[in-house]
């Protein structure tokens, strides 16, 4: 029996990546994205290789999401894995200077989107049962704070303790629950971070080798081939050439 994954955020980056790779193996196909045209054009080329279904609409939409979930076709009604990638960063800007609606937005994807589209799954995901697979996608952000992650960083702590907590409940389901923690990666991710600076874009990466999300994808694929009795808790991701920062000291006279 053909397996399915629903990947949100399916895109750009590393939810277009992903669907690439799992298109590739003979997976079918439930994908999300706000871009009509590009999930159009995503949708029927890989459809050349698998079953694919396209929603267009944005997580942070409940009603949205209930609907489109609830009126899945019959071929893709069962599920074996659910790819949280739907999320984004916005600004890099200290705390005292950030947009409040760039928070907003950030703990509404970020955190709410993936709590729409956990929940409203796990029926379908508990009915496929061993072997079925959740992988949300953190981020070092959520471990490692750094100056301008702020809210960021908190809703990718968040996926991390969510993830733990969904392994505690799920137990004795067959569901997994993975959390991929990936570092510096070249995507367009960045670019709406720094607001399409392509010139900021461009120095963050250069010199640095990053992970692309081809990378990433081909270790989420991994991760949910494993073996069904074999459960990958948390896996973290980075460049060799990031580190996690040392302690930073302010030595000005304000302390």
């Amino acid at each position: 029996m053909t397996s399915t994954v629903f990947i949100t955020g399916a895109t750009s980056g590393l939810g277009e990546a992903c669907a690439r790779r799992f298109a590739e193996a003979g997976w079918s196909l439930v994908l999300t994205g706000r871009r009509q045209e590009r999930l159009d054009a995503l949708c029927a080329e890989l459809s050349e290789q698998t079953q694919v279904h396209g929603l267009v609409l944005d997580v942070r939409d409940r009603k949205a999401m209930e609907t489109a979930i609830a009126t899945l076709p019959p071929a893709f009604e069962k599920l074996r894995g659910l790819i949280n990638n739907a999320g984004l960063a916005l600004g890099t800007e200290p705390a005292q200077e950030c947009d409040l609606d760039a928070w907003e937005t950030m703990v509404d994807t970020n955190i709410k989107g993936l709590m729409f589209s956990t929940r409203l799954l796990l029926p379908r995901l508990i009915a496929h049962g061993k072997g079925a697979t959740i992988l949300n996608v953190g981020s070092v952000a959520g471990k490692y704070p750094y100056p301008g992650s702020n809210v960021y960083g908190g809703t990718k702590a968040f996926v991390g303790q969510f993830s733990l907590s969904l392994r505690c409940d799920l137990r004795g389901t067959g569901v997994r629950v993975s959390n991929i923690e990936p570092g510096l990666c070249e995507s367009e991710f960045s670019l709406v971070r720094f607001g399409g600076d392509q010139a900021r874009y461009d120095a963050t990466y250069a010199g640095a080798d990053p992970i692309q999300p081809q990378d990433i994808a081909e270790t989420v694929f991994w991760i949910l081939n494993q073996p069904a009795h074999i459960n990958i808790n948390s896996l973290e991701l980075m460049p060799v050439s990031q580190v996690w920062a040392g302690f930073s000291i302010d030595r000005s006279a304000k302390g």
